[in-house]
């Protein structure tokens, strides 16, 4: 993950309308009595798992994906969000889901996949299956960038409001048509205007977010060991965010009976819309379908 700091005081930014007036994320129905959430990662759209949503359907599952809290919101309220406030978009989703459907899997990309393992730790039993998909408690993967180390500096002081990153290619995207049409939308992408972040999620990262992912990566690590759901874990050999070693730190710490790793070998990091979607989908579906 390639970065570029960016300071900015004024909150007179322009942007889309405020979270109420957005649509609540993705809903497909489904006809085999099962549900599946989908969550999608920190500073995304639900749209990146669009194409996991409509395999899943296909296949007869009712899928939600909802909308994490203030996400499409302009950036200045995003700045602030908690990681409990994203838990309790999923956990809200879950407990409607669970009323109607006879099992409920949850699979989830990125820092989604997090919130898809506290579910599962906190209605242990009733979550049928969980499949983190590049799963990331550390930002370790090829693409970081050195003075990552220095982000502590920030978090614990009013900095963390006022710097955001600025994401550079290759997006998470090892395809290229893909990764050029992201490339499009982030070189015009100003802190002044966040009008198409509805669609295409933020090209800046307010640092106070990595801050959250840093205090949800702590409250998930102290209850791995409590976890005994299904689990599978699919990641990219060549993540460029996160590597193989945050699947691996899961996998060795749940209690889980049943769990796997799958590597991917043609993909970076957000592997729900890159080269081997396709392949992402037809795994999670099996293994649903085998719990």
């Amino acid at each position: 993950m390639s970065v570029a700091f960016a300071l900015h005081i004024k909150e007179k930014f322009q942007g889309p309308p405020a979270s109420e007036a957005l649509d609540k994320g993705l809903r497909l129905e489904g006809t085999n009595g099962d549900a599946v959430i989908l969550i999608h990662g920190m500073t995304g759209t639900p749209n990146e798992m669009m194409y996991l949503a409509n395999f899943l359907n296909k296949k007869g599952y009712t899928v939600h994906c909802p909308r994490l809290a203030n996400h499409g919101s302009p950036i200045w309220i995003l700045k602030y969000t908690k990681w409990q406030d994203l838990y309790n978009t999923v956990r809200a989703t879950f407990m409607e889901l669970s009323q109607k459907h006879r099992r409920v899997y949850v699979s989830g990309l990125s820092m989604g996949g997090l919130l898809g393992l506290l579910l599962a730790e906190e209605f242990k039993g009733k979550v049928a299956a969980v499949s983190c998909l590049s799963p990331t408690l550390f930002y370790d993967g090829w693409n970081t960038p050195w003075y990552r180390f220095l982000l502590p500096v920030a978090y614990y002081t009013p900095l963390k409001y006022w710097l955001f990153f600025k994401e550079s290619p290759p997006y998470g995207i090892k395809n290229k048509a893909i990764q050029r049409r992201v490339d499009e939308y982030y070189q015009k992408a100003d802190l002044a205007d966040m009008s198409g972040v509805a669609q295409f999620g933020y090209p800046f990262f307010p640092v106070s977010l990595l801050y959250q992912l840093e205090k949800l990566r702590e409250h998930l690590t102290r209850r791995l060991s409590n976890i005994a759901t299904p689990l599978q874990l699919i990641q990219a050999e060549q993540d460029d965010m996160t590597s193989v070693k945050n699947a691996q730190f899961i996998y060795d710490r749940v209690k889980s009976s049943q769990k796997e790793i799958v590597l991917l070998y043609n993909s970076y990091h957000v592997i729900t819309a890159d080269q081997e979607r396709g392949e992402v989908a037809a795994r999670v579906e099996k293994f649903f379908a085998s719990i």
